[in-house]
């Protein structure tokens, strides 16, 4: 009971897990359970999900197909025992039902291709004997590298995979040239004593095997997610205006990196809405051709010189479309946008974050301007505080309302009742101001020609004798 007991718990469960990760998602790159592999079975819960083939997923991306034919109930994650040539091999189920017929079509399955069977759902006796094979895997991959050096083959032994039974080898290697391998192949099988078998494989496979960052700062795709290597061309790159650096095009693998194939589809679709590059642009003043385009915003940017940047112009698709068919028409418009008499293609959004001002770090902080109080050095005018006694407005600082109604019973001083400030005994009584005169305007004299003496006002008295 108790041999039982440990090894059942050896046996991975039948889900998602990977069991070298102490039972949380898989993180091991060369590990049978690489959850970059699984397919999300969206057809789990419709019925009438039934198809006799399963996919079983193995190390190193590789994957195959095998006919249930027992009508085993498999769901994905468990791990099953197939055929081989010769004897069987290990593998985990990564998809069931009608998915996988989808799944065939993908990878160009031929029609005529011989399926396998899936035998049993592993024993613990076969997990057991699958652990001890795997274990063998690294001391191989060493010796068998010495081996290769030895016999002068140009070739870089990557990793070695044991089938489930320990019978046969797939020994996985990087080579840029032809190798004829037959003598290392005689070698090997005498030395381990298993059947041989020699699988060549691309850079890209290499680095994800291997793992790494990007220089986007994430993990590598193929690493975390990508199951299948797509060729990378450099027209990708030219569809969507990329500089041509090997540099900054090429990835940890030394090729083209996968990301540029991510969005090609989207800039060839919109490429295609836009105006031919042969197509040039005619107006009474000159000819524009083709310079650059931004695909994803439909701009196209006209130049008077084909490969020169000189009086550019940039338009939209539906302005160069209208102005091509009046071209065709044989009418030359003045110009091709107002715009170009000086006017700067501002964006609609403007400038949000403020790069483009170069004066951008110098502007000065506006002084808030200060109070006419402020100025003097006094303090800011306001409402006087109440104090703590009683309402101002309704008596005296101590709240009296008595006080109050003897100033509302008194009557107000006025100038003729006499002067306004009473002095009190043993005091002198206050000066007061002096009424000021009214002005008076002086007319000059009127030069006296008569002789007669004149008065104070400047008038001649009359001369009686």
């Amino acid at each position: 009971m108790d041999e039982n007991k440990n090894t059942q718990v050896n046996l991975p469960e039948s889900t998602d897990a990977c069991a070298k990760c102490d039972g949380g998602a898989c993180s091991c790159p060369s590990d049978i359970g690489r959850c970059n592999l699984t397919s999300t079975n969206w057809l789990d819960d419709v019925p009438d999900n039934d198809f006799d083939i399963v996919e079983v997923l193995f190390k190193n991306t590789r994957r195959g197909f095998y006919r249930n034919s027992a009508h085993i109930p498999l769901k994905q994650g468990d791990w099953v025992a197939v055929e081989a040539s010769p004897g069987h091999d290990i593998g985990r189920v990564g998809l069931t039902g009608r998915l996988v017929k989808n799944q065939m079509k993908r990878v160009n399955l031929r029609k005529d291709a011989e399926i396998l069977r899936v035998f049993r759902k592993a024993k613990p006796a076969d997990m057991e004997r699958y652990e001890q094979a795997k274990a063998r895997e690294e001391d191989t991959m060493i010796r068998s590298r010495k081996i290769a050096v030895d016999l002068g083959l140009k070739m870089k032994i990557g990793d070695v995979e044991y089938q489930g039974d320990g019978n046969k080898a797939i020994f996985y290697y990087i080579a840029d040239e032809r190798v004829d391998f037959r003598q290392l192949i005689k070698v090997l099988a005498d030395v381990f004593k298993i059947r041989v078998e020699m699988k060549q494989i691309g850079a890209r496979q290499e680095a994800g095997r291997i793992g790494g960052i990007g220089p986007c700062g994430r993990p590598l795709c193929c690493a975390t997610w990508m199951s299948g290597f797509v060729s990378v061309a450099t027209s990708a790159a030219r569809f969507q205006d990329i500089s041509l650096n090997p540099q900054n095009l090429a990835g940890q693998c030394a090729k083209l990196k996968c990301c540029i194939n991510f969005e090609v589809n989207t800039y060839v679709e919109a490429i295609r809405q836009l105006p031919a590059k042969d197509v040039h642009l005619e107006t009474k003043d000159a000819t524009y051709y083709y310079f650059k385009a931004d695909a994803l915003k439909r701009e196209i940017t006209y130049s008077t010189e084909r490969n020169a940047p000189v009086n550019t112009v940039t338009l939209t698709a539906a302005q160069a479309f209208e102005i091509i068919a009046l071209n065709k028409n044989g009418v030359k418009p003045e110009s091709l946008k107002p715009e170009e008499d000086g006017k700067n293609n501002a964006s609609p959004f403007g400038d949000l974050l403020n790069q483009d001002a170069i004066n951008r770090f110098d502007k000065k902080k506006k002084k808030k301007k200060k109070k006419s109080g402020e100025k003097n050095g006094n303090a800011p005018k306001g409402p006087k505080p109440e104090t703590p006694g009683g309402d101002a407005k309704n008596g005296d600082s101590n709240g009296n309302p008595e006080r109050r109604q003897q100033r509302q019973g008194k009557p107000k001083r006025s100038q003729q009742d006499g002067p306004q400030h009473q002095p009190a005994d043993g005091q002198q009584p206050r000066r007061e101001k002096p009424q000021r005169m009214e002005k008076k305007t002086f007319r000059p004299r009127k030069p006296n020609n008569s002789g007669a003496p004149e008065n104070a006002n400047g008038q001649n008295k009359p001369n009686n004798g």
